[in-house]
């Protein structure tokens, strides 16, 4: 029944509360209820009225009353502390698979304080803030990254039970937050574009995409280094795993190229990913070969970003 129900409710939602990135809760956005709490207590009140009725006694009827007047108090009180709060999407950075996706919401008073006010997604961990009168506070939320591609976190639940814990008013809003989420890296030999293996190759180069005319020195080995540029007469001498680095033979650079790969779509994007960071941290120049998309060499952070972002979003809808 809830599944069947859960499509209408949905729609109903969109028209109620249409994704924003910035939502004010009135009156129409906001829901009350009592909590467990709250009903147990609205249970005992009606055994203390039917008490006092049978035994017609005025102080059982004076005390009935006066709880139950606070229920009503309580209900107005809940309902303010939600009321009038505005909610911002303040950003959000693109994570790779496997990491928590961090979403920043930015909570603003313009009148009164709102005390306990409770966020998160269904089947996570709310956490509480505190809002100060005509103040700011803000909150990260996390969810995992499980697949490449655009997080999208769907509806958050706002709510509270202040003052007394026996009604909680509650809201869903959709602040249109979504995150990129890169493939995750995985080490592996640099895939380079057919027309250049024999090149690269050649000189055992392919870690690097690196050539061999001019020498340049020594730099740290890192994972993929072709062995025969190893420099076993500095590691004999106690000076750790060194290789020899070499100016790029003929001025080409490396082109990455996911049809150079064997294995599924994911195998491949992570190998890429890994040569993207690891050209990116040696500000290497390379270029990035896709079916459908070549991005032609070039080396900075923008370059990375728009490499990443090529892997993350392959043969996903735009």
């Amino acid at each position: 029944m809830r599944q069947r129900l859960k499509p209408f409710w949905s729609r109903w939602l969109a028209r109620r509360l249409p994704p924003a990135a910035s939502v004010r809760l009135t009156q129409r956005r906001i829901f009350i209820v009592p909590t467990l709490v709250g009903a147990a207590f609205a249970l005992a009140l009606l055994l203390m009225l039917l008490a006092a009725i049978n035994y017609q006694n005025s102080l059982a009827y004076a005390l009935t009353f006066l709880l139950a007047a606070v229920f009503v108090v309580a209900i107005l009180h809940t309902y303010r502390n939600l009321a009038g709060l505005l909610l911002k999407a303040a950003g959000a950075r693109a994570v790779f698979v496997g990491e928590q996706g961090r979403f920043r919401v930015r909570l603003e008073s313009r009148a009164r304080a709102h005390q306990a006010i409770a966020l998160g997604w269904p089947a996570m961990a709310y956490q509480t803030q505190d809002v100060p009168a005509q103040g700011v506070s803000e909150c990260e939320l996390s969810l995992p990254a499980l697949r490449r591609g655009w997080l999208r976190p769907g509806r958050l639940r706002v709510e509270s039970r202040f003052p007394l814990g026996i009604l909680v008013a509650w809201s869903w809003v959709d602040l249109d937050q979504a995150l990129l989420v890169y493939p995750q890296p995985l080490e592996g030999e640099l895939p380079l574009a057919a027309g250049a293996d024999d090149e690269w190759h050649e000189q055992g180069l392919c870690a690097h995409g690196q050539g061999s005319e001019d020498f340049q020195g020594l730099t740290n080995y890192q994972p993929g280094d072709s062995q025969r540029r190893l420099h076993w007469k500095a590691y004999s001498r106690g000076q750790g795993l060194l290789v020899k680095d070499f100016a790029a033979a003929g001025g080409r650079d490396p082109w990455l190229d996911f049809e150079a790969l064997a294995g599924d779509v994911e195998l491949r994007l992570s190998l890429l990913c890994y040569w993207v960071l690891q050209l990116s941290e040696r500000q290497q120049p390379f270029a990035l070969s896709l079916p459908g998309q070549v991005l032609a060499p070039a080396s900075g952070e923008q370059h990375r970003e728009a490499c990443l972002r090529a892997l993350a979003l392959f043969g996903t809808p735009r």
